[in-house]
């Protein structure tokens, strides 16, 4: 049932592997038996090809074809193929009819609890990972971690190597989190959010949105912190209307003086850049790194991730004369790419928030914009900026300049 949009779109990367290994347990019990194997396309990469040929040599005859139908004639069972590499059609006659069916891993094994939705988070195809790219083996859930077939379909071998790097990240997990230490992707920090519980309103964003389910709901209705769980990626202030949330070396309030240290020249235009330090911040650097070059008129400050943007720092920005803002953070989406999982798809999300803030300060829409970047297109980042400045050009200076 492999790569059949109608059941399994995906290629399970070991049901060739799987019935070659059980042609040759069967020729090993019995040599004389006669063993078929009926494919549309064989993948047996590496060393794996030894293997198939070791299968060809033992006297297994492989049928490059579809087949047709399987019939049930005189206690035996009657195979119908079209085999495309001699032509014709093929009738054989066989005691055993075997399925190579597709591997699906078990996403809901753990049977979690979680305000976010799955237990474990599932990109294309339902297989499990937190971030494909920088982080294969962290799950949304602090010391719990994927591996092997439970995360996707593998071979023996890979499925072995596979958990060995959950085993490395669990150890990690241990050390880190008994030194108070949060996991990744900033595994020094040790300080945790803060709520100033005093202006709270209640409204329990920090605790939808919190994408790794550390903020809960205590006996009184107040959001409560789980410590071992934060990951100090800062959505939950991002997401705070009323900025009671803060850290110790990152706040609100630093991002809001930042701001306002943005000098607005006479005369000029003047852009806000917010790149997320996980990739889109790299990416600026790595961009300087290889002699790209952009306009002075931006000025960027990283934050942690998309998703701690507060719409409050727009309204800042632009009630300050600044004339255009530009946040720049990981791709989101199915194949999404944030250390976060949810702080860009977040951050969009927002968008309607800072267009209904765009609204009450009777500003253009085209003022902000939103960009997704992963880490190695950070050659694109100079046509990004050079864009949103011919964007900003047309729509003009901010009024609240002068």
């Amino acid at each position: 049932g492999s790569r059949d949009e109608n059941h399994l779109p995906y290629c399970s990367a070991i049901c060739c592997l799987a019935s070659v290994k059980q042609a040759l347990y069967v020729k090993e019990k019995n040599p004389d038996a006669k063993v078929y194997i009926c494919y549309i396309d064989l993948r047996t990469p590496g060393l794996y090809e030894d293997f198939y040929r070791k299968a060809m040599k033992a006297g297994v005859e492989f049928i490059r074809g579809k087949v047709a139908c399987v019939e049930e004639r005189e206690e035996s069972l009657v195979i119908r193929v079209e085999d495309t590499l001699l032509g014709k059609i093929r009738e054989i006659k066989t005691d055993l009819v075997v399925l190579a069916v597709g591997m699906q891993p078990n996403s809901r094994a753990l049977n979690l609890r979680y305000r976010q939705g799955k237990e474990l988070p599932e990109f294309r195809y339902g297989f499990l990972s937190s971030n494909f790219v920088c982080f294969p083996y962290e799950s949304q859930r602090t010391g719990i971690y994927a591996a092997g077939c439970v995360k996707a379909p593998m071979d023996v071998a890979t499925a072995v190597e596979d958990a060995c790097g959950a085993v490395m990240k669990a150890i990690q997990c241990i050390e880190l989190v008994s030194k108070g230490k949060t996991t990744f992707p900033i595994t020094g920090e040790l300080s945790l959010p803060h709520f100033f519980l005093q202006r709270c309103t209640q409204c329990m964003r920090c605790l939808e949105e919190c994408p790794f389910s550390a903020i809960e709901e205590d006996e009184r209705g107040m959001p409560a912190l789980n410590p071992l769980r934060c990951r100090r990626c800062g959505v939950c202030f991002g997401a705070c209307p009323e900025r009671i949330i803060s850290f110790e070396n990152y706040s609100a309030d630093m991002i809001s003086d930042m701001i306002k240290a943005i000098d607005v020249p006479e005369g000029s235009l003047r852009i806000l850049a917010f790149f997320c330090e996980n990739d889109a911040y790299p990416a600026l650097d790595m961009a300087a790194l290889n002699g790209y070059k952009w306009s002075p008129l931006v000025r960027v400050i990283p934050v942690r991730c998309l998703g701690s943007v507060n719409v409050v720092f727009v309204a800042d920005a632009l009630s300050r004369g600044i004339d255009g803002i530009l946040m720049v953070g990981c791709k989101y989406g199915e194949d999404y790419q944030c250390h976060f999982i949810r702080g860009s798809e977040l951050a969009n999300r927002r968008m309607e928030n800072v267009q209904e803030t765009l609204q009450r300060l009777m500003l253009e829409p085209e003022r902000v914009k939103l960009v997704e970047l992963a880490i190695s297109d950070y050659d694109k980042i100079p046509q990004i900026i050079e864009d949103f400045i011919k964007q900003i050009e047309q729509v003009g200076a901010n009024p609240y300049r002068f």
